[in-house]
């Protein structure tokens, strides 16, 4: 596929835009290497990124009125046209990320499987959550209405690409899977570190809307490394709903954006989490070198480039000297591991300045070399130790470090654990490596955490997020701006639909799902009670 660095509006590769030799420009560049590749990719102005939405505002009528099942062969064709890309997508991917084939290549079957998996969601038409609660003229003193409500969607989304996955979290995503589900029209502001790789994709949406006659506007994708771009994107009047994956700094200003609009809209930032993980006393006197060999494997996974990753570890030292002995076997495994090749040299780079952050801060020590290594975007993992009189007195250290790290954190009491875990901000997961007895024992622990992740794991580790309907991917703040919502598994779907409620309107004009003889099979509650059944 000859890539032509131009951005996508409303859908269709005969439709790119006129470049514009005058226009700013940005070149991906091979981490591994160092690299520039070809070809220069326009960066969209304010005209291009109103041309987007404007196009998006017009297919929304025409879109969600399309059938769920047409909607689920668009999705299915998605899928179909981006593994019709075959290698080429996967060589491309790998050079402008320094990810191996074998990780992009399940990366884009996870990316093809949850495009699937929404089609079915809403071929299957549950979701919609529909309520009816039937009319009573009798009623005194006052009749009582017919009320039917349901799930709709809430319009034109704003979707920014991750930098860590690609694939999975990018172009065809699951925000853009989500939201093209609920029956929103999507423009994807493309990630600068992998803008052939989003073309090729973008190309695949366009082919896949073409082939199932969606309206053009339905999907659009623009580029833009400047922040100007993205903040045109989300406080443009047209934009209804924005989901985002990066750093925090990013999402937060994407969010007040959003908030300072005359018509606030809704943000779902996924912008950061250290994932505890809690080595209690019974786990660790039974598996203490099994629980240290899992923990170099998840930090260091993908180079520890996972919002998911276990970047801070607390134990406790009651004088038997097995957190002690633990620490040094998981800072040895961990130092051991060889250095990596991060997304981008910008990641390395702040990698290695948090790293001299956590080295400049009084009773912080760790174990390994420097963290930057040889090549442009390499990094080399790291451990840090402290005890808990320091950690609770340093608030900076229980910050995100972005890449292959950890910090291993040694409390001298019951009460130093729990301080620990109840200062704690929101993120994503929390981990509990324990036994029986440590659950029972610990009980008023594990009531603490629930109320800080959207996620909590007992004798695994974070990294690996199975893509389902029971997964819960947020947190509270600040690991994302709605903890009610998921970035990942079916109810995604729902921060991209708001309620309506029709009140004594004719079966005529209401939606098929609302209807008395329930056309669509779907589960309904029909005056309190959960049926597939007619009224």
């Amino acid at each position: 596929m000859t890539l032509h660095g131009k951005p996508l509006i409303a859908g269709l590769l005969a439709q790119w835009a006129a470049n514009n030799l005058t226009a700013p420009s940005l070149r991906a560049v091979n981490p591994a290497t160092g690299e520039t590749l070809e070809p220069a990719f326009i960066e969209a102005d304010e005209a291009q990124v109103s041309a987007a939405v404007e196009a998006a505002a017009g297919a929304f009528a025409e879109y969600r009125r399309r059938t769920p099942a047409e909607r689920a062969a668009f999705l299915d064709a998605i899928g179909r046209h981006i593994e019709a890309l075959g290698d080429g997508l996967l060589d491309r991917a790998s050079a402008e990320t320094g990810l191996g084939l074998d990780r992009l290549r399940g990366e884009r079957g996870r990316t093809i499987a949850q495009l699937r998996m929404f089609a079915r969601l809403i071929e299957e038409g549950s979701w919609v959550d529909a309520r009816i609660d039937t009319a009573d003229p009798s009623r005194k003193p006052a009749p009582k209405p017919d009320l039917r409500r349901m799930l709709v969607p809430i319009g034109p989304a704003a979707v920014f690409g991750a930098s860590n996955f690609p694939l999975a979290f990018s172009v065809a995503g699951g925000d853009t899977a989500s939201a093209l589900a609920a029956g929103c029209p999507v423009v994807v502001k493309a990630h600068p570190a992998h803008p052939g790789t989003s073309e090729m994709v973008a190309g695949a949406i366009a082919a896949a809307a073409a082939e199932t006659r969606m309206p053009a506007g339905v999907f659009s994708m623009i580029h833009g490394r400047a922040p100007a771009v993205g903040l045109a994107l989300v406080r443009h009047p047209q934009v209804k709903a924005v989901g985002f994956t990066g750093s925090l700094r990013a999402g937060r200003a994407l969010f007040d954006a959003a908030a300072a609009r005359p018509e606030p809209i809704p943000v779902y930032a996924e912008m950061g989490s250290i994932n505890p993980v809690f080595v209690l006393p019974g786990a660790l006197a039974e598996r203490g070198r099994q629980i240290a060999e899992g923990l170099k494997a998840s930090v260091t996974l993908g180079v520890g480039q996972f919002c998911t990753n276990p970047g801070l570890v607390v134990g406790l030292d009651d004088g038997d000297g097995k957190f002690a002995d633990f620490k040094t076997e998981a800072a040895r495994l961990i130092a051991q591991t060889p250095p990596g090749v991060m997304l981008y040299p910008g990641l390395r780079d702040g990698f290695v300045a948090e790293a001299g952050r956590f080295e400049a801060i009084p009773g912080v020590s760790h174990s390994g070399g420097p963290p930057k290594g040889d090549g442009p975007a390499q990094a080399r993992p790291m451990a840090f130790s402290v005890d808990a009189d320091t950690f609770l007195g340093q608030p900076e250290l229980s910050q995100e470090m972005f890449g292959p790290s950890t910090l291993l954190v040694t409390a001298r009491s019951r009460e130093q654990v729990l301080a620990i875990a109840a200062n704690l901000a929101g993120h994503l997961t929390a981990t509990i490596q324990g036994n029986a007895d440590d659950l029972e024992q610990w009980r008023d622990l594990i009531d603490v955490l629930r109320e800080k992740v959207g996620r909590l794991i007992f004798n695994g580790f974070p990294t690996g997020v199975e893509v389902s309907s029971a997964m819960q991917h947020g947190g509270p703040y600040p690991a994302t701006t709605d903890p009610r919502t998921t970035s990942v598994g079916t109810a995604a779907i729902e921060r991209f639909v708001r309620p309506i409620c029709f009140q004594d309107f004719p079966q005529a004009v209401l939606p098929p799902e609302l209807h008395d003889k329930n056309p669509r099979g779907i589960w309904r509650l029909v005056n309190g009670e959960r049926t597939r059944g007619e009224i």
